[in-house]
């Protein structure tokens, strides 16, 4: 396997707008809204200050959260095909195809989290403790997996190189410190694009920070930095979503002929034309058409989210956990050998019961036992280690009276 991601309701109401940014999962503390409180009756004005002490908890969008868990199931599932499809031409079609947008769809959600970001103590606190940490955390796991389970006492711990699926903490930490940036300047996404077509055809970029996936990924964050709320609602049309079936239809049997003419490292972000071996007008030609595929098949997807609170739906605040756990699984699959040893894997039920194992077992590592679990390693709190900003002791001052 490559060290790549491979990471690496039904109505019509229009959604409402981020309330705050999110470094990797929200919270699970938030709680979703409920009849009772929609139909609530408004707070008498002689009891506004108890309304004021007593705050109800932020209330999350069901939408997102399945869109996140959709993504991550996704994510996973694509990682047990990649060992199929050096034999099987249909799961390489399917690879392709849910590789043109799964990534696309959760950075273009992490942008769209992002957009009231700003220098804030606290935002970057939480920058640190939900992303810079996290990713310390297991790139030294990783790399001491790597070493047991493959043999490996060589294996190097690199904060300046990510690891597997690490590259996206890397990504996530730099584009969000980008925000402010990106608010300023006049046409963003014509810039975010030059900015990836530049780094398509620049070899020496190197390994440090995966930076060629940093800025070749970069214009899909910009896009959600910049989508609102109606954009969502007009992809949950109803001829939008009827539209969809035959795009995606057409994209995997696109993907289906692509299979042998093309390879899908292209997909993973991660080199340069050159280093493809092809001329560097080709990676600006490819970078194109996949940024348009991307979007196309990303608003195809979000198209079928279900909007209404589901099963599943508590399981998109445990994304981030189910992205990073899985890939012990995923890389221990391929370390022990166990898509060589088991040859009826690579037969049509074998394939079925990888995907329908790896949709199950990234499920499972999305709940909130395990979020418990793990909690230490990807939000810690880790007060003892920052000061108290003046302005925020004031506020909480202010609010206490």
């Amino acid at each position: 396997m490559t060290n790549s991601v491979h990471p690496h309701g039904r109505h019509r109401a229009p959604l409402p707008p981020a309330q705050v940014p999110a470094a990797g999962p929200p919270p699970p503390r938030t709680h979703y809204p409920t009849p009772q409180a929609a139909t609530a009756p408004p707070t008498p004005t002689g009891h506004r200050a108890a309304a004021r002490s007593a705050k109800p908890a932020k209330q999350r969008d069901a939408f997102f959260d399945n869109a996140k868990y959709l993504a991550i199931v996704l994510v996973a599932m694509a990682h047990a095909w990649e060992p199929l499809t050096d034999h099987s031409r249909a799961a390489e079609a399917l690879y392709m195809t849910v590789y043109t947008f799964h990534m696309p769809a959760f950075i273009l959600i992490s942008g769209y989290f992002s957009r009231s970001f700003d220098m804030r103590p606290d935002r970057l606190r939480r920058l640190v403790t939900g992303v810079a940490v996290p990713y310390v955390i297991f790139e030294v796991a990783y790399t001491l997996f790597k070493r047991w389970a493959d043999d490996d006492p060589s294996q190097p711990i690199s904060l300046l190189d990510p690891w597997y699926l690490t590259w996206f903490l890397v990504a996530l930490f730099v584009w969000r410190l980008t925000v402010p940036l990106w608010k300023i300047v006049r046409w963003p996404l014509p810039l975010a694009l030059a900015i990836a077509m530049l780094a398509v055809i620049s070899p020496d970029i190197g390994d440090d920070l995966d930076l060629q996936r940093v800025l070749q990924f970069l214009p899909f964050f910009v896009l959600g930095l910049f989508m609102k709320p109606e954009h969502f609602q007009l992809v949950r049309r109803r001829e939008v979503r009827i539209l969809s079936v035959p795009v995606f239809a057409a994209a995997v049997l696109l993907a289906y002929w692509a299979a042998p003419r093309m390879t899908s490292v292209w997909f993973y972000r991660r080199d340069s034309a050159q280093e493809l071996g092809v001329p560097w007008w080709v990676g600006i030609v490819m970078t194109l058409a996949l940024f348009g595929c991307s979007v196309v098949l990303t608003a195809c997807f979000f198209a079928w989210v279900p909007r209404r609170k589901m099963w599943f739906t508590i399981l998109g605040a445990g994304t981030l956990y189910g992205y990073l756990l899985h890939g012990f699984l995923a890389k221990g699959s391929r370390f022990w050998g166990w898509f060589e040893d088991y040859e009826w894997l690579h037969k049509p039920l074998g394939e079925i019961f990888v995907t329908v194992v790896a949709g199950t077992v990234v499920t499972l590592l999305c709940t909130p036992p395990v979020q418990r679990m793990f909690r230490f390693a990807m939000e810690p709190r880790m007060e003892w280690a920052f000061k108290r900003d003046a302005a925020e002791l004031a506020r909480e001052r202010a609010r206490s009276t």
